[in-house]
């Protein structure tokens, strides 16, 4: 059996970690934080000393970290893991980063003899803790062969999505587009609902059961009518980074996007007047402007 590493072990980062344990696999781990790192081992993981700790003991690395810079630091740092990895081994690149970073990476890889598979994930901290994610993955044959049963330890599916990376990232930017532009819909359909004297319950069942409901709707709304708007593993800085990538993206191809410029303002409004907060809490700048809430 493969032997495994994460690289990031916060809400997303030790859903992998959890999942590769359970499946049996030996699995080594790295975080800036202390109290993830002790998390990580009650879970039965190995705590590392550094990167080049977590390269040396794993056949897969998964690196699960918030930016493009430091995913490169991580994997090609003096200290990093293509320092210590062994040939034939895998970086699996699960954080989202701009395409050109990821690509920047894969040249940084050349000639080490060590895979990249380009794989950002959709499913947020539920999918990451559950198993359940969704995986995009661009890489080789023999990288997806060698680490596909780690990936399918923490993911329900896994989409070839290119060979190349920075595909992975492309596909990914254009999914959170999209994904920016469902939550901004609902917290303004919360927002009009409450000053109307619609209950969230009855928002909620009725948007569930219709052709608008959906993972990212459905969700929103509950936690929005339970008034549950921190805490809950779905960062607010996530997703208005996630955002700034796609819209970079657009911007470098010449695309118009209109609703996700629109929801990158909304989300820009509750990361600045509510930064320690969840997606959800967009909501709360929209319901302070109408001065009304909407609760179960």
């Amino acid at each position: 059996m493969l032997n495994c590493g994460v690289v990031g072990l916060g809400d997303m980062g030790s859903g992998l970690a959890k999942n590769l344990i359970a499946q049996g696999f030996a699995t080594s781990g790295f975080d800036l934080s202390k109290e993830r790192m002790d998390a990580f081992v009650a879970l039965g993981g190995t705590a590392a000393s550094g990167l080049a700790d977590v390269g040396r003991a794993a056949d897969v690395v998964f690196v699960m970290v918030m930016t493009g810079a430091q995913a490169k630091a991580v994997i090609l740092g003096d200290d990093g893991l293509a320092a210590a990895m062994s040939a034939g081994s895998v970086i699996v690149l699960s954080a989202t980063i701009h395409a050109a970073e990821a690509r920047e990476i894969g040249e940084g890889l050349a000639g080490s003899e060590i895979d990249l598979i380009d794989s950002p994930v959709s499913g947020g901290f539920p999918g990451a803790q559950g198993g359940t994610l969704t995986m995009m993955a661009a890489g080789s044959d023999a990288a997806m062969e060698k680490a596909r049963p780690a990936m399918e330890a923490v993911s329900k599916t896994i989409h070839r999505v290119g060979d190349a990376p920075g595909m992975g990232q492309t596909v990914k930017a254009c999914l959170q587009s999209l994904i920016g532009g469902i939550f901004s819909a609902t917290f303004e359909a919360a927002a009009l609902a409450a000053k109307a004297g619609v209950s969230g319950q009855v928002l909620y069942d009725v948007v569930s059961t219709s052709s608008a409901g959906c993972t990212a709707a459905n969700t929103a709304l509950e936690k929005i009518i339970d008034r549950e708007f921190v805490g809950t593993g779905s960062h607010i800085a996530t997703m208005y980074k996630d955002l700034t990538i796609s819209l970079d993206l657009a911007r470098d191809l010449g695309v118009p996007l209109f609703t996700a410029s629109a929801a990158m303002q909304l989300f820009q409004a509750g990361k600045t007047k509510h930064p320690d907060g969840d997606n959800w809490i967009v909501t709360r700048v929209m319901e302070d402007i109408v001065g009304a809430e909407l609760k179960r």
